[in-house]
């Protein structure tokens, strides 16, 4: 009887999850992983919730090392270095070499380091890693004043992280909005107000170029693009994500931004697989092959990958993208397409923590036009972005009870042309017509009229 050896690059989330589901679909297989960071898994995601003392650091640990042996995981400790596709073998940093059946790529991104002088001073930190955010932890005891540099989502987790320390922190935005690529100047307005309440100077149009050293390799502070010098002990960097692909240059594997992969998972080699945010998958909202650093796709891609290595036919479908975050005590929810400008502050996509925190390279595309609709009510805040008859795309902030029907709507691309009067109204006319047409889809979905299904 043959035996299929399995072997996985990456420990996180794509990875476990293709090791989870091999195992349900072959009990006799032999599956290993290779973890270049010595921890068993761990959630990304949790880190933020490190850095605010929500959780404490052994609690972010996912998969304790008794999982391994339970699912018969053989779990090896290194980093992989070279590949050999006609031998089908890998290498590791400690020499050791193993051979596979199957293999899945799935070596996650790592933080960008900031383009200029200093990156690698002490005192520059990333919510990146384990033991990172350990790093960064022990550095804020003992700051005073902190810089936080990013546009997106895993910045604005650092800046709250930071102040929630005691920190004296400053967060420097290139432009003169908030979150740019995801709000619109209302709610980058609320955002600002709550991260005023937690103590944050916020600095508009202000921009580093170059981090600066004393002494000791400690940074002092910071250079401006104006060539003033900003005093600080600490640099939070987060101006995006690159995808770990050494481990494929120097072989025949097709590469864009990320592994190119088709639905199945499978890369153009036979045998090979990537998933996760190392890989480029077809994405059907917008007809193009995506990055997409999303913990939930991850998990959906290693359930993919893992199905289709162990012999399972089944084509990986995209689902519209879907976030939930706690920023400075606002909750806020995005789905589909949010902002269809392709107002992106930066080149890369930002990674995308929490249990269900983040942002997705899809929200920054332009694929057609849209109209938007925007309902505030203090805190609360709606905004849908139509395109036609359909709705694609939602921001909730604050009340979150139309969260669901929204994402519901979206998803299944129904057909919303009787709504748009409401819509467009917005206010408590659109809350309402979205709350009714929702108990109407849940109450008889079974008798829906044909024009309120979409295709």
């Amino acid at each position: 009887m043959n035996v299929n050896r399995y072997l996985i690059i990456g420990n996180g989330a794509a990875g476990v999850t293709a090791a989870e589901t091999i195992r349900r679909r072959d009990p006799a297989g032999e599956i290993t992983i290779v973890s270049a960071e010595p921890h068993p898994m761990y959630s990304r995601p949790g880190l933020a919730y490190v850095l605010l003392d929500v959780i404490s650091p052994k609690q972010v640990i996912a998969r304790q090392p008794e999982w391994y042996s339970r699912q018969r995981v053989e779990l090896v400790y290194g980093r992989a270095v070279q590949l050999d596709p006609t031998r089908q073998q890998v290498k590791l940093d400690t020499g050791k070499v193993l051979a596979y059946d199957r293999l899945l790529i799935a070596t996650g991104a790592r933080a960008t380091p900031p383009p200029y002088a200093g990156s690698e001073l002490e005192g520059v930190v990333y919510l990146d890693t384990f033991d990172g955010t350990n790093e960064l932890i022990r550095l804020a005891k003992k700051a005073r004043r902190a810089v936080v540099i990013g546009g997106g989502i895993t910045a604005l987790e650092l800046t709250e992280g930071l102040a929630h320390r005691g920190v004296e922190t400053h967060y420097f935005v290139r432009r003169d909005r908030l979150w740019s690529q995801v709000f619109n100047n209302g709610e980058a307005k609320i955002l600002e107000e709550r991260m005023r309440e937690h103590g944050v100077i916020i600095h508009y149009h202000t921009e580093a170029t170059e981090i600066l050293s004393d002494n000791r390799g400690r940074v002092r502070g910071i250079r401006l693009n104006n060539g003033e010098e900003f005093k600080c002990d600490l640099v939070g960097v987060a101006i995006g994500v690159k995808p770990v692909l050494d481990l494929v240059h120097g072989t025949a594997i097709k590469v864009d931004r990320a592994i190119l992969v088709n639905e199945f998972m499978e890369t153009n080699l036979p045998n090979i697989f990537a998933a996760g945010d190392c890989a480029q998958v077809y994405d059907r909202w917008t007809q193009q092959y995506m990055l997409d650093v999303l913990w939930p796709s991850a998990v959906a891609e290693g359930r993919a990958a893992g199905l289709n290595m162990s012999g399972y036919r089944l084509a990986y479908t995209k689902g519209s993208p879907f976030n939930a975050c706690l920023l400075f005590g606002l909750h806020i929810a995005t789905i589909g397409q949010i902002n269809p400008r392709g107002d992106s502050e930066e080149s890369e996509p930002e990674v995308v923590q929490h249990l269900s925190r983040g942002s997705s390279e899809v929200w920054f595309t332009l694929p057609k036009l849209y109209a938007s609709a925007w309902s505030k009510d203090g805190f609360n805040t709606i905004r849908l972005v139509l395109s036609g008859d359909y709705l694609v795309g939602a921001l909730v902030m604050g009340d979150q009870s139309l969260a669901d029907p929204l994402r519901y709507i979206i998803e299944n691309e129904i057909d919303v042309r009787r709504l748009a009067p409401a819509l467009r109204a917005g206010g408590a006319a659109l809350r309402q017509a979205v709350s009714q047409y929702w108990h109407q889809l849940n109450a008889v979905p079974e008798q829906l009229p044909v024009e309120m299904v979409a295709g």
